[in-house]
């Protein structure tokens, strides 16, 4: 693992913090799944954490709810807790385990509670301001890569180890 060093304006993911840091996030943040807008907010959240792109999350109030149903499959993670998991449907089309949020997050992170954070992978697209993001390889952290960010990024193949 070598790391990109950031040009003007980048951020490198190897300068993110451990435990994760949570930051407001203004820009417009917008999620599309089926051809339908499932959510869009310029209230957001981004947790950066080393090695990771921002994972973002979305006030439930800017997120279509009735196209998420909820699932039985929690996970836990050391910094944020207990983590639960939501699946996205739009008529016949859906996206299982395509979203997560944390319902009592730990010390610290209080201000996602309620909050979700989609896969990109997952759905069609989503957006940080007006660029299209790139999901993070594999399914594990869920990641939104921008142009304004570098890696490596932990999560594809060969990367556990880091």
């Amino acid at each position: 693992m070598k790391r990109i060093q950031p040009a003007a304006g980048q951020e490198s993911v190897w300068d993110y913090p451990r435990p994760p840091r949570l930051e407001r996030v203004t820009q417009r943040l917008r999620v599309i799944f089926a051809g339908v807008l499932i959510a869009d907010t310029t209230a957001g959240f981004r947790i950066l954490e080393t090695s990771h792109p921002p994972a973002y999350y979305l006030p439930p109030a800017d997120v279509q709810m009735q196209y998420l149903h909820p699932l039985s499959r929690t996970t836990f993670c050391e910094f944020k807790g207990a983590a639960s998991y939501w699946s996205v449907r739009v008529g016949d089309r859906a996206a299982e385990a395509a979203v997560w949020g944390y319902r009592n997050p730990a010390p610290g992170y209080e201000a996602v509670a309620g909050c979700l954070s989609f896969y990109a992978g997952r759905m069609d697209a989503c957006y940080v301001g007006e660029e299209q993001v790139t999901p993070q390889e594999g399914d594990f952290y869920g990641g939104w890569i921008t142009s304004s960010v570098v890696g490596p990024f932990k999560g594809g193949a060969g990367t556990w180890g880091w």
